[in-house]
């Protein structure tokens, strides 16, 4: 066997690595659907004692998804709080987030327990569980997600009834 001249190594292995370069770009971007989030980012009482709560939907996919209904049960310091619903049809792009406005008009438990924490100037916890249903983009396959998130809202300075 006679042994080959460099250049011909040099080329082949440049070849080789030419050609898995092409094929790691043919693949495109990882497209990746990963569990979406739901928080509060405010909650405002109101005169006639209901609530309008700001609801954060948080899509951590890589891809950019239609965020179509939710159902979410809330509890305000240990009180049933009630189910904040809503069906934004909202788009929310990769690895972004959004708010949607709802309505509840709360349990007399859960009513007292934020009247308390504003006129006490203290955090109300509060937990969120339910479904999120949303369309990854470029499919007609709706999917539903289970979430879940625990957490606390302060009384905003300033802006009376309203916790943050």
């Amino acid at each position: 066997m006679t042994p080959r001249p460099a250049s011909t190594v040099f080329r082949a292995l440049m070849g080789a690595a030419l050609l898995a370069t092409l094929a790691a770009c043919s693949s495109g971007p990882v497209r990746r659907v990963s569990e979406p989030a739901a928080r509060l980012q405010q909650v405002t009482v109101n005169a006639d004692g209901s609530w309008t709560a700001l609801v954060r939907i948080e899509n951590y996919s890589s891809i950019p998804m239609r965020f179509d209904r939710f159902s979410l049960a809330l509890e305000a310091a240990g009180q049933e709080a009630g189910t904040l619903q809503a069906s934004p049809g909202l788009d929310i792009g990769l690895e972004s987030a959004d708010v949607v406005e709802t309505r509840l008009v709360p349990s007399a438990g859960a009513k007292l327990a934020a009247a308390d924490a504003l006129a006490g100037g203290r955090s109300l916890g509060y937990a969120l569980r339910g479904e999120v249903f949303a369309t990854p983009d470029e499919s007609s396959k709706q999917r539903e997600f289970e979430v879940e998130h625990r957490s606390t809202l302060s009384p905003a300075p300033g802006l009376p009834g309203v916790l943050r």
